[in-house]
């Protein structure tokens, strides 16, 4: 999610931000608790969310700790590599990827020894919202050609299973966007949006 002065997303979501839920009059934002209200509404299979209050809680604890960690890092990537290049027009400093790069390579040590361990998956042998919300972030990095996976056979095993639990079909379909980010780089951009969003951008990394 990151901020959005779209006038769609200020109608539905008081924060401008997306994603945005509007389901009949009640509103949303936030994604991790969209994903929460769409697993109780629609009553999905017990192991994404399981009833099972300890189970339940090591759901929580695995997306408190994400926000701070994996996502305060892994998208970093794609900004850099990708999108604060195409919006100012010239690279930023190899430091910076490196920066993210370790601060990322921290998080998922944490990742692997803390939630991950010896399990199929973070919470145990079924996959649950904790993997799908972590899985999308580390696709990330990976769509801008930083294999975060390569070196950690532990992490990339636990990938295939969550491809495997999801569908390869459907998984790569959800990440198509993700995985082909780099074409954007060939897109024109209006000059008047260029120095709108460039200080803002810039901005993001500090």
């Amino acid at each position: 999610s990151g901020p959005s002065n779209s006038e769609g997303a200020g109608k539905v979501s008081l924060l401008k931000k997306v994603p945005a839920l509007k389901d009949g009059d009640f509103t949303l934002a936030e994604c991790t608790a969209i994903l929460l209200y769409l697993s109780r509404k629609y009553n999905t299979p017990d192991h994404w969310y399981p009833s099972d209050i300890q189970k339940r809680a090591q759901v929580d604890e695995y997306l408190s700790w994400h926000h701070a960690n994996i996502r305060a890092n892994a998208p970093k990537t794609m900004w850099i590599k990708v999108l604060i290049p195409l919006f100012t027009g010239q690279p930023l400093p190899s430091e910076k990827l490196q920066e993210v790069m370790e601060g990322l390579s921290t998080s998922l040590k944490q990742f692997e020894e803390r939630f991950l361990q010896d399990k199929a998956f973070i919470i145990g042998s079924e996959i649950s919202l904790a993997d799908l919300v972590a899985i999308v972030e580390l696709m990330q990095p990976v769509g801008v050609g930083c294999d975060i996976f390569e070196d950690r056979p532990r992490l990339m095993e636990w990938r295939r299973r969550v491809e495997d639990a999801v569908g390869k079909e459907l998984f790569f379909q959800a990440h198509e966007m993700i995985l082909n980010i780099k074409e954007l780089s060939n897109i024109q951009i209006d000059p008047q949006l260029k120095e709108h969003l460039a200080p803002v951008l810039m901005k993001m990394l500090k």
